[in-house]
């Protein structure tokens, strides 16, 4: 697949990329591969994951992430041969917990004393909703980083920040939750950080993708997703159909399949013609296998026309066989590219 010259980009004001998706339809791979679309031109992108899977080690094959950004890769070059770099942040809502502290109450070794009489983990733990806060505040602060004059300084200035985030069913109650804190504190730093967090989360610098795959329940789910976002003043980004299965027969070779219409002579002519020892057990198990894929091929066909009537910008890629490795991400990165979705 070849973009034109001229394509746009579709997100080209948009800064944390939120990939969200129902279990099963290889939301994390999309996110990664993203990430790498993302890194071309010579631009820096953070790629981050909060549920706690160590997903983006597994993928890049490296050591387990800790709470540190580390560069794990380069996106594919442009065609000025310009490539970025890919960082990637494993968030645990301990450290971010610590760190918090450290930034807004000062607290610095005080705050390493509570982690060591269990205070944190009551806190991330018990306490409603301080998880997800700590989570997405951590985000918010990767996105908001300033650009330093101050070479000596550590911290890295992203272009772009993507976040591997929770399932569909709890996506609106993860970017939703410092709303719900603001609500509740009325005054302080703590409001004023839930609020900024919020502002980010409804501007135009952020999208929600999607991931689905074309099976009713995902699908379906996609859908009432998109209702929740919206509903919560939060940007629906793009769908990204995945685990496309190949589409080798036209459609009027699928229907004809499908209506049992071959001719079981055609086929033994043509298998011998290719000199291939054929009977007929043989042709009956292929026309099963063919009816099999057609059945499946119209009901796919029937999904892409729903994923299609909720009038976003879609992507698709492909089932890769040999399973995903950093080649398989920088083959769905570039296909996301010759989309426009980066």
């Amino acid at each position: 697949m070849t973009a034109p010259a001229d394509r746009p980009v579709d997100w080209p004001k948009v800064r944390l990329h939120v990939v969200t998706g129902k279990g099963g339809t290889g939301k994390s791979t999309v996110a990664a591969a993203l990430a790498l679309a993302l890194a071309s031109s010579g631009r820096n992108v953070l790629l981050c994951e909060v549920e706690g899977r160590q997903g983006i080690a597994r993928m890049f094959d490296v050591d387990p992430l800790p709470y540190e950004e580390r560069r794990i890769a380069k996106g594919a070059p442009d065609e000025d041969g310009r490539a970025g770099q890919v960082h990637a942040l494993h968030i645990d809502p301990e450290s971010a917990l610590l760190e918090y502290l450290a930034m807004y109450y000062k607290l610095g070794r005080a705050g390493k004393a509570l982690d060591r009489f269990g205070a944190i983990d009551f806190a991330t733990t018990v306490a409603p909703g301080v998880r997800d806060v700590l989570l997405t505040g951590k985000v918010y602060e990767a996105v908001q980083r300033p650009r330093r004059s101050d070479r000596r300084s550590e911290a890295i200035t992203y272009d772009a920040v993507v976040l591997d985030a929770p399932p569909t069913g709890r996506i609106c109650q993860f970017l939703g939750v410092n709303s719900e804190l603001a609500g509740l504190a009325k005054v302080g730093p703590i409001k004023s950080q839930a609020d900024k967090v919020m502002e980010l989360l409804r501007s135009p610098r952020t999208a929600v993708h999607l991931v689905t795959i074309l099976e009713e329940m995902p699908v379906q789910e996609t859908s009432d997703g998109i209702a929740e976002l919206r509903a919560a003043g939060l940007p629906v980004g793009g769908i990204v159909v995945n685990l496309v299965r190949p589409q080798a027969l036209s459609p009027a070779a699928l229907a004809q399949v499908r209506e049992e219409a071959v001719d079981p002579t055609t086929v033994t002519s043509d298998l011998s013609r290719a000199r291939v020892d054929v009977d007929a057990a043989l042709v009956e198990s292929l026309l099963a296998e063919a009816r099999e894929h057609a059945v499946r091929r119209h009901l796919e066909d029937e999904q892409r026309e729903l994923v299609a009537a909720e009038g976003l910008p879609t992507y698709e890629l492909p089932r890769i066989a040999g399973g995903i490795d950093q080649g398989a991400l920088l083959e769905l990165a570039q296909l996301l590219r010759n989309q426009g979705m980066a």
